[in-house]
């Protein structure tokens, strides 16, 4: 689910289309936008305060299998959520499992490759005090 979240929504249907996925989905909840408060402290150990409002969008599907998917996702793309709710529907089931991370490999990568660019901007920063030069010579 962390892949969906991350997914952008045309990654989302293009892993559908691999899947062939034709089942009929059934909206249990159809996707939905609303606000959720979120929360912070300060040092990462402090007591906690209401940092601010984040929009969130929701979607509940069941698969003609009786299999039933849920995705929560930051923002207001409510076919993104809809997308994502039928992915994990669909990873559910069994025998699908694997095609349906197979199907979102790309996204992995993708991913993957992101965080790396992400830390080397980060390291070309990097200073090591240990390694600097006092000035008391």
């Amino acid at each position: 689910m962390a892949l969906c979240g991350e997914a952008r929504p045309e990654e989302l249907r293009r892993a559908l289309t691999r899947l062939g996925a034709t089942d009929a989905v059934e909206d249990l909840r159809p996707p939905e936008t609303g606000l959720v408060m979120t929360r912070g402290r300060i040092g990462g150990d402090g007591r906690p305060f209401n940092l601010g409002e984040a929009t969130v969008t929701r979607a509940a599907v069941r698969l003609g299998g009786g299999e039933t998917g849920f995705a929560y996702h930051l923002g207001r793309d409510r076919a993104k959520a809809r997308l994502a709710a039928t992915l994990d529907a669909l990873w559910q089931q069994p025998e699908r499992r694997e095609a349906v991370e197979a199907a979102l490999a790309p996204v992995a990568a993708r991913r993957a490759e992101e965080r790396m660019a992400a830390a080397r901007r980060i390291a070309a920063t990097r200073v090591n005090f240990f390694t600097m030069a006092r000035g008391e010579d």
